[in-house]
């Protein structure tokens, strides 16, 4: 019997410990823009490394930069992780720019592959407002400070560091580990786990020795919330987003009862502003695009010839090329988009504008004055003495003229007296 349970108990514990990771190592990829959705994932990251027991967690980095409030989070999801967290600027070309010396710097190891740089962290401005140089001074000690506290608690050269912020110096992979700003120098990913077996280092929890000779390397893809989040931190996919929604609003209110272009146009604006949250918004150029939903949706109801679909044009467009305040170029909405969606949205109130203008200019159409200038035909003589029949829009009608009209011949309506109509010959 204590056979049978030693037995069990021997293969609970097989079971137990095959379920668990055997220290696999972890590796995911940020390329591009430092944003909420970057923090997202890379905190999502290392919880699942502490959660799989990983040996070590490799952020794969290649950014220009990115928000300064975006940054702060992922440097505190690095220093509160419990698994090592190595960044390695790769591949050959890719850089750690602006908002990556502050990333790098927090790993519990840095490396670089040839061909790499790392610099500039002068901040520009946080949440992409315009800084006064007051306001840049106060913004730069506070960067400054910043990166120095994380340069010592890695023992990284402080005073390279804080000249990243200070003086927008980079480095390329060789100077950035003579100056002591990263542990090593790595060609791929199989050199860099070589390089960090047996290293010490200090996680949340305390010291760890990096066992990671022979382990796997497992590459964690996003989840789908997590692509859409980064697909939706596009300033030109929020912007194509908000266009879409001004449109469908504007269709709806052009075409009431319609329902698909209002729905489609609902729920664009929703996902659009929920993608501005993430983004460095200038709220002028909210107040800009929202003054010209307003002059557009009175265009449709008010013809005004024009001046209100200039005016919500120009006021579309300013607000376009402010909207995004981004401290980064590449978080800029393309000017070309901007162009493209002015122009179309010229292009449709002129639409409207020459429909509006033809509605007012068009004869009447209901009524007995509608038959003013209809042709039809005499079925009768008429002349200034005898009062005859004429044909118009397949109904038959009492007539009068002030000339001789033959039977057969082709007559125009002048004017209409109760039931009788008052009728001239047609000249063509």
């Amino acid at each position: 019997m204590k056979n049978i349970f030693r037995i069990l108990f021997i293969l609970v514990v097989i079971i137990f410990g095959w379920s668990k990771s055997n220290g696999e190592i972890i590796k995911i990829k940020v390329d591009g823009g430092i944003s909420p959705a970057t923090t997202l994932y890379i905190k999502n990251a290392i919880k699942f490394a502490e959660e799989h027991s990983a040996e070590a967690l490799i952020v794969q980095l290649n950014t220009p930069g990115g928000l300064l409030d975006a940054t702060r989070e992922i440097v505190q999801e690095i220093m509160g992780s419990n698994v090592p967290v190595v960044v390695y600027i790769a591949p050959s070309g890719a850089r750690a720019g602006s908002a990556g010396v502050f990333i790098t710097l927090a790993a519990h190891l840095s490396a670089m592959a040839p061909g790499t740089n790392i610099g500039a962290a002068h901040p520009v401005g946080m949440g992409g407002e315009k800084i006064d140089s007051t306001m840049n001074e106060k913004i730069t000690n506070d960067a400054a400070a910043f990166i120095r506290s994380i340069a010592n608690e890695r023992n990284k050269n402080i005073d390279w560091a804080e000249r990243t912020v200070r003086e927008s110096i980079s480095a390329t992979e060789k100077e950035a580990y003579l100056a002591g700003a990263i542990d090593f120098i790595a060609p791929d990913i199989d050199s860099l786990i070589r390089a960090i077996d047996g290293v010490e280092v200090k996680v949340s929890s305390g010291k760890k020795i990096i066992s990671s000779r022979g382990k796997p390397v497992i590459e964690r893809q996003m989840t789908w919330r997590e692509s859409f989040l980064f697909w939706l931190a596009n300033p030109n996919i929020a912007y194509i987003l908000l266009m879409i929604g001004i449109y469908g609003l504007l269709f709806e209110f052009w075409s009431p009862g319609a329902m698909f272009p209002g729905i489609l146009g609902a729920i664009s604006l929703m996902i659009a502003l929920y993608a501005l949250q993430m983004l460095p918004v200038n709220y002028v150029g909210i107040g800009l695009i929202l003054i010209a939903i307003i002059l557009f949706i009175l265009e449709i109801k008010v013809v005004s010839y024009g001046l209100l679909t200039i005016g919500g044009i120009i006021s579309l467009a300013i607000g376009s090329i402010m909207l995004i305040d981004a401290p980064n170029e590449f978080m800029d909405i393309s000017m070309n988009l901007i162009i493209a969606f002015v122009i179309l949205t010229a292009l449709f109130f002129l639409v409207i504008i020459v429909f509006g203008i033809k509605a007012q200019t068009r004869k009447v159409a209901t009524g007995d004055l509608a038959l003013i200038g209809v042709h039809g035909v005499a079925i009768s003589e008429i002349s200034p003495s005898q009062k005859g029949q004429v044909k118009v829009m397949g109904e038959i009608w009492s007539a009068t003229s002030d000339e001789e009209i033959k039977e057969g011949e082709e007559i125009v309506v002048q004017n209409v007296q109760g039931f009788v109509l008052k009728v001239r010959k047609f000249i063509s």
